[in-house]
Parts: C-alpha cells; structure tokens; sequence
C-alpha cells in the first residue's frame, strides 16, 4: 500500500517544484507510474476476506478494483484538464494537480481503510477538493449554486452516519472491519440505525429523490470534476453500502423495501429526463442516477449475485462515464455550446471522434460482451429472483437506456451541420489516447471478468 500512498504524496512537492514547461509532463508520466504499479494489487487479490494486512489499511476483492480505478484515473484527469488550463497562471495550474493529488489521496485511504471511523473521516475529506475544482474552475456563474448543492447533500446526510457510528462504538468498544465476525452480536439492530448508516451512500450515489445535487454538480464542473464524479465519488457511496450492510441489518426486511422501489422507479423517471435533454453533460449526469439506481437495488438485496453485480457495474459505469464526459468536453471545446443540437453533424468533420463516440454509446446501453451488460444482467437476475414484479421496471428501464443513448448520439453527431459552425480546431492525439486509455480497460475486462466481481 505504501508503493502508492508514498509516490502519490510525493506528486505534490514535484507538482511546485518543477518548472513551468516540464509541470504537465512531469506530472503526468509519474501518475502513469503510480497508475501502473496499481494493477500489482489485482494479482494479489485473493479468495480470502483481507490481503495486504496492517495495522490501519487493508485491500481485498471488494476494495481492490475501486483502488486501481482510482489511480487509473488521475492520469486521465491530467489529460483530459491540460487544454482546460492552459490560459491558467501557472501557480493556478499547480493548485489544481495537487487538489487532483489530494482528491486521490483521499480516496485510497477510504478504499482501504478497515476502520469505518476512518473510512467516514476519508469519506467527508474528499468533499473539499472537490468542493473547490468545482467553485473556483467551474464553467458558468451557477458553479457556486453546485457547490452549495453538492456541500450541503452530502454533510446533511453523513451526520446521521456519524452519529450512529459513534454508538456502535460505544456499545461494541471497536469499528474494525477484520474483527467484526467478534462483536456482530453486540451490535443493537435497529431500524433507526440502519437509516442513518444508509442515508449517507443513498444520497452519495446518488438514490433517485435526492440526486438534484449531482447533475448540477456535473453540468458546472470542469472535466475532471466530471470524471472523478462520475467514476469514483459515486462510487464511495456503494462502497460503503456494502461495507455497513454485513454489520447492520433492519429489524424487518420490509425496511429495504421502499428504497428498492425508489432506485427502480429512478431508473425510468431519469432515462425519461435524459430522453428530453439538450445539455449534453447533464444528459450523461442523469444517465449516471439510472446506472447507480440498479446498483442500489442489488446491493439491498443483499445476495452474492446483487453485489458481485453492483461492483461490476460500478467499474464499468466508472470507465464508460469518465470517457463521455470527456467527449462531451471536446466537443465544448470547439463548438462553446453543451446543447447537442447546436454541435450536430460532427461525424462529417472528426469521423474517428464520432467513432469514440459510437463505441461509448453503445458501452453506455450495455452492448455484450463488455462487463456492463454482465453487471446489468446480474443485478436484474438478482432482482428478479428477490421478485418478479422487478422486471417490468428494470426492462422499461432497459428499454429507454438504449433510447436515450441512440438518441445522444444521433443528436450530437448525426445530421446537418449547424450554420453557425464556421472554423473547428482539428482533434489531437492526446484527446484519442485519453479515450483509447478509457477504451482498454473496459475491453480487457472482458477476457477476465472475475477481477471485478466480488
């Protein structure tokens, strides 16, 4: 764990300390290392609950693959960010890598955390980077309205969290993950308990009902607010569902009702918002509610297949969403508009763009063989076998998933082009190598699936 805690830190002296010409580049290669030496956790990942033992952090099947996601994506975010900055005083530019740096740092450390005090401290510090990528380099005037939004979510939610956390202390004496088998039966279970554990994942994923803060948080945030929102944060929240839940059960199993039924209905009602978008990053921030919904459902059913479903899901929704948000960047970049209508026709000028675009559409809509369509399947094979009713939701769902997309892609890159469209920057390798880099993890996945289930 130390291999990549150790470098990451280390970033942020490199970051200040290089000069101006060589900070992009310098940057960029060392996260690519750090990326690399990540994939080592993947071949130690064994059948057992915890590998990598210490005394504070520990990885195993669930935390693994969200681990390497996580360092995959710094490097990306670099990538993607180096053209959104380059206007930036350069002391600004330094500023911005090392809250990317921080942000990472943060979420190693919750991802490996055996200790849910930590865990919940890890959970909440990730919010002030994020918080100010944001406020300072958000897009339009309404990036403070986002932040107030996405501040106020996520602190209202995890006191509750906090609160409950601390009692479970109190009454077991210990918060530890790899001893919790010993103090299981001290632990009073309780419905009340059981909602303020959950409130602070189901707001974090986020549940449909309180998810207005996450497309106003993506719409306003620069492209690395995007993709580590959409690829990791969302992710913190199921994370940490599935952690609790093996500790805290509700007195009556109807309790998780209501919360299923809420993450299926979402799953209709945000691909019906995203059928009648025209803003292009707040159509991929709705798709994202209707991804995290299945995954919410699957993991309150609380079945093997639910949650190997939900963390299949959760990788590859992370890959595919990061790589759609950063297309829908190159697209603003050219055209200064997220209205899909106003940038159509973009196939005639960047036919390999449109390409991206098309394989992303159809990873977004669960083509087989890619591992979405094998977390998909999995949850709704697990909801149907907890209930049959599920199916009509999950298959309307289904349905509309693949409307929406077609109907993005068909809109941003098919058609006439717009008018108003006079002189296009040609694409840049860096933008091909940014999605390929998106592309590849996703295809591998393919040829090894069980890395990625739990």
């Amino acid at each position: 764990m130390l291999k990549i805690l150790a470098p990451t830190i280390m970033l942020i002296p490199i970051t200040w300390l290089s000069k101006p010409l060589l900070l992009w580049p310098l940057t960029l290669t060392y996260s690519f290392i750090i990326a690399t030496t990540s994939l080592m956790w993947l071949n130690n990942m064994a059948e057992t609950s915890y590998t990598y033992m210490g005394q504070h952090m520990a990885t195993d099947n669930l935390s693994t693959p969200l681990l390497v996601l996580t360092c995959w994506l710094l490097p990306l975010m670099m990538l993607a960010s180096q053209n959104h900055l380059k206007t930036e005083p350069i002391n600004r530019q330094r500023l911005y890598i090392t809250l990317l740096i921080l942000l990472q740092f943060f979420l190693i450390l919750a991802f490996s955390s055996t200790e849910l005090v930590m865990f919940y401290i890890m959970f909440e510090a990730t919010l002030i980077p994020t918080l100010i990528i944001i406020t300072r380099w958000g897009n339009q005037m309404e990036r403070l309205n986002a932040g107030t939004y996405f501040l106020f979510y996520t602190l209202f939610s995890s006191l509750p969290l906090l609160v409950a956390l601390l009692m479970i202390q109190t009454k077991t004496g210990s918060l530890s993950l790899t001893t919790a088998q010993y103090y299981y039966s001290l632990i009073p279970q309780h419905n009340l308990l059981w909602l303020a554990c959950m409130a602070a994942f189901l707001v974090k994923m986020p549940l449909y009902g309180v998810h207005l803060w996450l497309p106003k948080a993506h719409v306003e945030a620069p492209v690395a607010g995007s993709m580590i929102l959409a690829a990791v944060l969302l992710k913190l929240g199921g994370y940490g569902m599935m952690r609790v839940s093996s500790l805290i059960e509700p007195l009556t199993k109807n309790l998780s009702y209501p919360f299923i039924a809420l993450a299926l209905w979402g799953i209709i009602m945000t691909g019906l918002i995203c059928l009648q978008q025209m803003d292009l990053k707040s159509l991929i921030a709705y798709s994202s509610v209707g991804h995290m919904g299945l995954v919410v459902g699957g993991i309150l059913t609380q079945t093997p297949w639910g949650f190997s479903g939900a963390l299949i899901l959760m990788i590859a929704h992370g890959l595919t969403s990061s790589a759609l948000f950063c297309l829908a960047n190159t697209n603003y970049e050219r055209t200064h508009s997220r209205i899909m209508y106003l940038a159509r026709g973009l196939q005639m000028i960047f036919p390999l763009m449109a390409a991206w675009w098309f394989l992303f559409t159809l990873a977004n809509l669960a083509l087989p063989p890619l591992p979405n369509l094998i977390g998909e399947l999995t949850i709704i094979i697990s909801l149907f076998n907890w209930s049959w009713w599920t199916l009509i939701f999950t298959g309307l769902g289904t349905l509309i998933t693949a409307s929406y997309s077609i109907h993005m892609y068909m809109s941003s890159q098919r058609g006439p082009i717009s008018s108003h469209i006079m002189s296009l920057t040609p694409s840049h390798v860096k933008e091909h190598l940014l999605i390929f880099l998106h592309l590849s993890p996703l295809l591998l996945l393919i040829f090894k699936p069980e890395i990625i289930s739990c």
